[in-house]
């Protein structure tokens, strides 16, 4: 039987058995984190319009209520994601998609072409 040594060098730590030798990667504790909704946003803000827009170091989402009879629209929340959150957001976004559409079938996004919003 092959006799196991463990050993570190400098910050890491390795298992040697035999002529084998592999680092020994720590997996992070993870943090359990507690999000709370203040009341005032709880009930959500209804938007069928968004705005994207981005410099260097940030993307800006304007949502905003169009009303229908009038062409009057109102921003009515605006999130700033850097963006490498943003890439974050867009493939969350696409799975929750994907499983919306397995389960409810595919959403139909109109046959005319918008030059704004969405």
């Amino acid at each position: 039987m092959t006799e196991i040594k463990k050993f570190k060098k400098g910050k890491h730590e390795y298992v040697k058995w035999g002529d084998k030798v592999m680092e020994v990667k720590k997996m992070k504790e993870e943090k359990k984190i507690e999000i709370q909704v203040p009341s005032e946003v709880e009930n959500g803000i209804y938007s069928n319009l968004a705005f994207i827009s981005h410099g260097e170091g940030e993307f800006i989402l304007d949502f905003i209520f169009l009303q229908p009879q009038k062409p009057i629209g109102k921003v009515v929340s605006r999130v700033i994601l850097s963006p490498q959150h943003a890439k974050r957001f867009l493939i969350a976004l696409n799975d929750n998609i994907k499983k919306y559409e397995s389960r409810f079938g595919e959403i139909k996004t109109g046959k005319e072409e918008r030059k704004i919003g969405f």
